[in-house]
């Protein structure tokens, strides 16, 4: 038998999505989402060994019909349940070339990982997000992992900053057309280098300045349990000595 409410995190690997998944199996069964079974796999054992509930389906997020496919085995397997928390984390679409070595691939490539996989995974998750606005503990939430990039384009980054200015605007549409629905819409700006297994050699000039990736999983569920009068729509976290 399924919880009453349940949480979905699209984009888990063994850094900031797996700190994501850890917290909110705290409280609720998770739905862990990911191209590739060996991002999630590791995770899902370890919070159902913990006395959590996890599952992990394999969902390419820059693919529709994949992402329509997920959501609707997820609707099969908690047709009981509704949806406290839907969180868009995926890792994809950074490109760094001068933009006369950018090709047409790698621009449309970043669309579809963040800027369309982001409306696809919202077209899933908010008619789930909308029939838990009476059931869930806290308003339901739809969080967006963004970047500085969502702010401004850098050098070299016309590809990036395209997709993340685009998910930006996304999550600034949805919060004004479904806040005053009762679901909180929220832009996540992460600043900087998150302390995650693949960036472990890289060397900072000081010891704390990375991310921890379990602080930002603090935040988002912060967020998450923001009452109504008081909803964020943005949230930035950088360490204290990045430069911005």
């Amino acid at each position: 038998m399924h919880s009453p409410t349940f949480a979905i995190i699209a984009g888990v690997g063994p850094g900031t999505g797996a700190s994501i998944a850890r917290r909110f199996a705290k409280v609720y069964p998770v739905v862990l989402l990911a191209r590739n079974p060996s991002s999630y796999e590791a995770v899902v054992e370890e919070i159902n060994s913990c006395g959590g509930q996890a599952v992990g389906i394999s969902t390419d997020l820059a693919d529709s019909n994949s992402v329509k496919s997920t959501f609707d085995q997820i609707a099969t397997q908690y047709s009981g349940s509704v949806l406290a928390a839907a969180i868009f984390n995926c890792g994809s679409g950074f490109v760094r070339k001068p933009f006369l070595e950018l090709t047409e691939e790698d621009y449309s490539g970043a669309l579809a990982s963040q800027a369309k996989g982001g409306f696809s995974f919202t077209q899933g998750a908010l008619p789930l997000l909308l029939k838990a606005r009476d059931i869930s503990p806290h308003p339901p939430t739809l969080i967006f992992t963004s970047a500085t990039a969502s702010m401004k384009g850098s050098a070299e980054c016309a590809a990036f900053a395209s997709t993340m200015f685009a998910l930006r605007a996304l999550a600034q549409s949805l919060a004004r057309e479904f806040g005053p629905q009762g679901v909180h819409v929220s832009h996540a700006i992460i600043d900087g280098v998150i302390d995650i297994p693949r960036t472990k050699g890289w060397k900072l000039e000081y010891e704390d300045a990375k991310l921890n990736p379990d602080a930002i999983a603090d935040s988002y569920w912060h967020l998450h349990t923001q009452p109504r009068t008081t909803f964020t729509f943005e949230m930035d976290m950088r360490p204290y000595v990045e430069k911005w």
